[in-house]
């Protein structure tokens, strides 16, 4: 970079303005600093030039408030705030869904290690862990090895099994319903809640602060948002190549406010989002992976355009799943169909399913065409003959939903936080049923 400056002076783009461009209120020396990456991007994409006083960033606003990470801009890329909120983290409970294949795995690792480095400690990690009998031995005892106030849910165990029975909540189960099990005991152990998944390669303690931020400025309701470029190719195809051509060619025929919110998020399939304790009360999860979808849908109601805000997060590194099969993309496609469209359909779009596949698809060849042509600006392979092959998968996917099977609201639940967490623990004897655990919140693992 000090090379290239030497080649272009600044000198060379400096405003005619003497001392401070009237109009913009910009100082000579950060109009300087634009000249000069402007050039330095110019003269390394080589296809068009960038105006000296264009600024080379995005600062687009949505229907929601969107909060960038800027670079360049006299501070640590996207920290401004989210250095403020440490207080709020002492008040946050971070649940952290994993299966039994995130033991011990790097990424896994990593995302607790973090975890590790916030000061102050969280209210409470609660880990809902899907696992079979001979696994959550290690797999709990693994997770306590932490610095960490971990309260591990056992989202498996027998106890659970039969609580939801005896309540009629036993049909199904999944990520969604995972990730309700520790919603209960998270609203009650903290003001905050953070969720996110373990499988980021990428993560960082930071995601947290920035989750929260929006909640220190009064909104109810904050989901990240990031890149998902890896191994010079584009990924987040779930969202790419079915959630978003599904919502714009609804939104072509219908003119309401849920398809605007729910277009507004430009990652709406990220599994990190954080809420206040009253908002986490009120979400119905669906029981697999219409979660983040379903989210939304509550988001919208109780939370609004003006109290829901999305946060950049960088870029991100997650594992990749298969396409095919129901464990593949195109199995995950049918539970995020049949969520997204009871979403809108409950609030009053009807959408045309005779003709909804194929206007689909025609929506998404045209986002196919484009995304190739940004593979090719940013050099990164793309297979268009692929992700067309994707889109007639997904294709499949846009019919009716189905029965709904949605878990009540937490303030509409039949039982307690502090019984799931007792009967999700039943290595545990110090923990009666019943008395809710605001009660008693204590911190650290506790056998």
């Amino acid at each position: 970079m000090s090379s290239l400056i030497q080649q272009f002076p600044c000198s060379e783009f400096r405003s005619e303005r003497s001392n401070r461009d009237h109009e913009t209120g910009e100082t000579n020396e950060s109009m300087e600093v634009r000249s000069t990456l402007a050039v330095y991007l110019a003269g390394a994409v080589g296809v068009l030039p960038i105006r000296p006083n264009t600024l080379p960033m995005e600062y687009v606003q949505e229907r929601i408030a969107t909060l960038h990470a800027f670079g360049g801009t006299g501070g640590e890329s996207g920290h401004g705030l989210a250095r403020t909120t440490t207080d709020s983290v002492a008040e946050t409970s971070v649940v952290v869904p994993m299966t039994a294949r995130e033991h011990e795995n790097p990424a896994a690792e990593r995302v607790l290690s973090e975890l590790e480095t916030l000061e102050p400690a969280p209210a409470a990690v609660i880990v809902p862990v899907r696992a079979d009998a001979d696994e959550i031995g290690p797999f709990r005892r693994w997770l306590e090895s932490f610095a960490l106030p971990i309260r591990v849910c056992w989202c498996t165990a027998p106890g659970v099994e039969t609580l939801l029975a005896d309540a009629g909540l036993a049909n199904g189960f999944g990520k969604g319903r995972d990730v309700w099990l520790a919603l209960g005991p998270a609203a009650e152990l903290g003001e905050y809640v953070v969720v996110h998944d373990a499988d980021a390669r990428s993560y960082e303690a930071a995601h947290v602060r920035r989750l929260l931020a929006p909640l220190t400025m009064e909104f109810e309701f904050s989901k990240g948002y990031y890149a998902r470029v890896e191994d010079g190719q584009l990924y987040g195809r779930l969202f790419r190549l079915f959630y978003e051509p599904l919502i714009r060619t609804l939104s072509a025929d219908h003119d309401a406010p849920v398809l605007d919110y729910l277009e507004a998020f430009r990652y709406a399939l990220a599994g990190e989002f954080a809420a206040t304790a009253d908002l986490a009360q009120q979400l119905r999860a669906p029981r697999a992976w219409g979660l983040e979808v379903g989210t939304l849908g509550d988001a919208f109601d109780h939370a609004g355009f003006d109290g829901s805000a999305q946060v950049d997060l960088g870029r991100h590194e997650h594992d990749h799943r298969a396409v095919a099969g129901d464990t593949g993309l195109e199995g995950m496609s049918r539970e995020v169909a049949a969520e997204l469209l009871r979403v809108v359909e409950e609030r009053g779009v009807g959408p045309d399913y005779e003709t909804l596949q194929e206007r689909y698809l025609t929506t998404g060849d045209r986002l196919v065409q484009q995304y190739d042509a940004d593979a090719a600006f940013n050099g990164l392979a793309y297979d268009a003959a692929s992700e067309r092959d994707q889109l007639a998968r997904y294709a499949e996917s846009v019919v009716p939903p189905g029965t709904d099977c949605r878990l009540p609201r937490w303030v509409d639940a039949p039982f307690e936080p502090s019984e799931v967490l007792a009967a999700a623990q039943p290595w545990r004897t110090d923990r009666p049923a019943g008395p809710r655990l605001s009660e008693r919140i204590d911190t650290g693992a506790q056998d």
